[in-house]
């Protein structure tokens, strides 16, 4: 099963991830923990990414799809993979596509979760009440103003995803609001279809 989960800043992606991961016994591809992965290892990628990121510059998508192509390629994603942040833009998605096919693979489905902005405001500032109240620290995201950053970068990038994997006829959309066990089990079934 190779996915890709969509939505925007605080949707519940990485919850959701975390429960596909622990059900389907197949890893999450980051691609911060991927590009960190690389420059530990040393790998010719990782010391492109390293040399960039210590300029203070931002990782190019050449060096980004070259990290998620070696990782692909790894035994651990043998049975399949869900790629978490990436592709972000049109042009990410258009390497994803390529670099899949290039290896004899493609995508079985991205799933959309469907959420009310409004209502993911007041979803992160609890998020972040939560864990002041647990003594735990604060994510610096987990505030409205940066939110709103995020949200307006999400729909000027990222949202173009979903009618150009909807125009792939690879787009299934989950109602996000539900409850997170809800949710994992709207997920399960749209993957038991794609499977089907």
């Amino acid at each position: 099963m190779r996915l890709i989960l969509l939505g925007p800043p605080g949707a519940g992606k990485g919850t959701q991830a975390q429960r596909l991961v622990d059900k389907l016994g197949i890893p999450q591809l980051s691609t911060g923990d991927m590009l960190r992965a690389a420059v530990k290892a040393q790998t010719e990628v990782g010391r492109k990414a390293k040399a960039v990121m210590e300029a203070g510059e931002l990782v190019s998508d050449d060096i980004v799809n070259a990290i998620v192509s070696e990782r692909i390629d790894a035994a651990d994603c043998q049975r399949g993979f869900i790629l978490d942040g990436y592709p972000r833009t049109l042009q990410q998605a258009d390497s994803v596509n390529a670099m899949l096919a290039a290896k004899g693979l493609s995508l079985d489905v991205v799933v959309e979760l469907v959420v009310d902005d409004k209502a993911m405001v007041g979803r992160i500032l609890k998020r972040a009440e939560e864990a002041r109240a647990a003594g735990e620290p604060v994510r610096k995201d987990d505030n409205a103003e940066v939110y709103d950053e995020r949200l307006r970068e999400y729909y000027k990038k990222t949202a173009p995803l979903i009618g150009y994997y909807y125009a792939k006829d690879k787009l299934v959309t989950v109602d996000g609001m539900q409850s997170i066990d809800a949710v994992t089990k709207s997920i399960e079934a749209v993957l038991a279809t794609a499977t089907a």
